[in-house]
């Protein structure tokens, strides 16, 4: 699979890469960061698209080949990556909010810290 996504007001860093699937993408919800708490914090996810007018898309996990990690889970979205905020907060989904982030896409080892639909 190739994961390309453009820089854009979500994430300033554009990517393309190649990954080869071990699993089928699956729709997820929530994951579990640790950039900010070391015992970790459930955030709200989407995919973000480059539709202005509707930029929210589906963001997906699957099980790929990674050369540092044997296997380990891709998060992906849409073209301009996926956005985070935590799972108690409760306004829209916007890029001028200061209490969410992108990022072009993730990688994390433990299913764990996934929440399927």
């Amino acid at each position: 699979m190739f994961l390309e996504v453009e820089s854009n007001s979500n994430c300033e860093t554009s990517v393309f890469l190649r990954f080869k699937e071990v699993s089928p993408p699956l729709p997820i919800t929530h994951i579990k960061v640790y950039d900010r708490l070391s015992c970790g914090e459930w955030c709200l996810i989407t995919g973000w698209g480059e539709d202005s007018e509707q930029p929210l898309c589906d963001v997906f996990a699957q099980k790929v080949e990674d050369s540092g990690a044997g296997v380990a889970t891709l998060i992906f979205g849409g073209l301009y990556g996926v956005r985070l905020k935590q799972e108690q907060n409760e306004e829209a989904w916007s890029l001028e909010s200061a209490q969410q982030w992108g990022e072009p896409y993730l990688l994390l080892s433990d299913d764990r810290d996934i929440r399927y639909t």
